[in-house]
């Protein structure tokens, strides 16, 4: 959250301005409080929409209906003035991240159990604000907010008021714009025909792969909106991926055919006969490291008393509004839930999924969770100055090879190598070279293994259970026969994912670069079975030394590789467990 600047107001209406959460192409929004001390999110609308009487109409239309959905799985429009010269509507907060936020930075694809939750709770969601005669038009991750007592669904109907400017001769945008967001849109929005409540099931289930996968469903719009669009509307998703009992539930969302697609009601009813395959946790729904997070945000939002306070941007931030994530609901801890009919407005409703407990007790850390990350800056360092000495006795080699190539170019090729000059010398030097190169590589790889153990260690701690070897595995994999020779890759992409919490690119080209070059370093050691001072003839000395040149080539690039690969991939996990998510995203 950012601080008041000098055009912001003190207060609006009732409330009283903390500071902004985010601003974007709809308005502005920022954290207040009212009188009574009840924490809210203010949105104001842009001057330009305000300007347009067909944008007021529609939006004072949308924040009626949308007060009377209740707040147990949205986070609920408390108050508004559509009529004031900057319109406004007031929202419940919730100090929580958003399903972007989670799945994206800090967590990764998320498991089954929770899945089970969320989609659960996406379709209550979708109950009550269908019942409140509202298409939400806009259901995506970053307009989905994580709690400990389940997920919270925001900025239902808004789109629909902003859908209508466009529409109207005044409006904002040029025809053909797209209302929505493109890669959680349903064919029919993309095809601009009527919407119905089937197109919120059909977001629903593009928001259920997401989570499953850390994908889009559909792909990014990389290649262009337009064919995005068009597999939107045209192409089957790749659930590649979701969890197996999931897969039915998520393509029965994402037919084609609005009326093919389950109702809420029926998602339900086949949610619940999975919640014995899935292992649906007793406990808490999410996964540790998310609770953590989400206890310190409740702790540092309720420190956040005047405008010169901050809250952390991964407390808060706005939804709909740009690039951050928002967070609307309600405003009592997020570990006590909703109140119940005719309870006050401080009361605790236990959750259906989680056992209310204190903060304190929801991030003690759990006796079956997986150790801390331990720092590794001290065995990168160690591991990084041996690889570039391993790089001086290749280079020295090097430099004898050419001195032995100078030597043997203009001879007969019949003739013996061991007739050029100073050849015991070359000799002797070269192996002297190969003898340190060797040493110093032997202790370069005892220090690897144990760096290699620490990242696996450190990455289980980040997602547990989805390392697919274990530690010890983790280290012998690089001393399996080649049969096995993908072993150590496969493990690595795993430790590069669970650390930045993201499945598919973030970097990853450093990865499959390192790799590569390991593995032709490996094929040219492993083919030079013979050296040049031992053939018998110029011609064959010749060739060998081409070849011992294009291998140390190789060696040095391989090195050069594997010292950005380690200090990336340590310098990645010592930010994940001091909680610098964010800069885990690699660009």
């Amino acid at each position: 959250m950012d601080g008041l600047k000098p055009d912001d107001p003190e207060r609006i209406g009732r409330y009283r301005l903390l500071g902004r959460l985010g601003e974007g192409g709809m308005g502005r929004v920022y954290l207040a409080r009212s009188d009574r001390g009840r924490t809210v999110a203010v949105k104001t609308v842009r001057e330009e929409l305000a300007r347009m009487p067909d944008f007021r109409r529609r939006f004072a239309q949308e924040v009626k209906a949308a007060q009377r959905v209740g707040g147990e799985w949205t986070a609920p429009v408390l108050d508004a003035d559509t009529e004031a010269a900057t319109p406004w509507v007031a929202t419940g907060y919730v100090a929580g991240p958003s399903l972007a936020e989670v799945v994206d930075r800090q967590y990764g694809p998320l498991p089954s159990p929770t899945l089970r939750v969320l989609a659960a709770g996406l379709a209550r969601a979708l109950q009550t604000i269908h019942g409140a005669g509202l298409v939400h038009r806009d259901l995506k991750p970053s307009n989905v907010l994580v709690t400990i007592d389940g997920p919270r669904v925001i900025d239902f109907g808004i789109a629909r008021a902003l859908d209508a400017s466009t529409q109207s001769a005044e409006g904002l945008t040029k025809a053909g714009a797209v209302v929505g967001s493109p890669g959680f849109m349903s064919p029919e929005q993309v095809r601009g025909e009527k919407v119905s409540y089937a197109s919120d099931v059909f977001c629903l289930g593009a928001v259920l792969a997401y989570a499953a996968t850390g994908r889009m469903p559909f792909g990014t719009d990389e290649g262009g909106l337009h064919s995005l669009l068009f597999r939107i509307a045209a192409e089957e998703a790749d659930l590649t991926g979701v969890p197996e009992p999931w897969q039915g539930v998520v393509s029965a969302c994402l037919a084609k055919e609005p009326e093919k697609r389950p109702t809420p009601e029926e998602l339900l009813t086949s949610i619940e006969d999975m919640a014995g395959e899935d292992g649906a946790p007793g406990g808490a729904w999410l996964p540790g490291e998310v609770l953590a997070e989400l206890g310190r945000h409740a702790v540092q939002l309720l420190d956040s008393e005047d405008p010169e306070d901050r809250v952390p941007a991964g407390a808060a931030s706005a939804a709909g509004f740009g690039p951050p994530p928002a967070a609307y609901g309600p405003a009592t801890p997020p570990w006590q839930g909703p109140s119940p009919l005719g309870a006050g407005p401080g009361a605790v409703r236990p959750s259906p999924y989680s056992t209310p407990a204190p903060v304190a007790a929801r991030v003690a850390p759990s006796p079956y969770a997986p150790p801390p990350a331990r720092p590794a800056k001290g065995l990168a360092t160690a591991l990084n100055v041996l690889l570039i000495l391993f790089a001086v006795p290749v280079l020295f080699e090097f430099n004898v090879l050419m001195a032995v190539h100078d030597e043997l170019d203009g001879r007969p090729g019949s003739s013996s190598p061991r007739g050029i000059d100073g050849f015991r010398a070359l000799q002797v030097t070269g192996f002297v070279a190969e003898g340190l190169g060797l040493l110093v590589l032997l202790a370069a790889a005892t220090v690897w293994v144990c760096w290699f153990r620490r990242m696996r260690q450190n990455a289980e701690s980040f997602a547990p259970g989805r390392i697919r070897y274990k530690p010890g595995l983790a280290v012998g994999s690089w001393f399996i026969p080649v049969g096995n020779f993908f072993l150590p890759k496969q493990i690595a992409n795993d430790i590069w994912t669970a650390t930045t919490g993201r499945p598919a690119g973030a970097g990853r080209w450093l990865v499959h670069t390192w790799w590569w070059l390991w593995v032709l370093h490996l094929a040219t050691e492993l083919s030079a079975y013979r050296t040049w001072d031992e053939e018998k003839t110029a011609d064959d000395a010749m060739g060998t030394v081409i070849s011992a040149l294009g291998g140390d080539v190789v060696a040095v690039v391989s090195t050069v590789f594997a010292v950005l690969f380690v200090s990336r991939l340590t310098r990645l996990q010592g930010e994940r467990a001091e909680g610098s998510v964010g800069a885990a995203r690699v660009r």
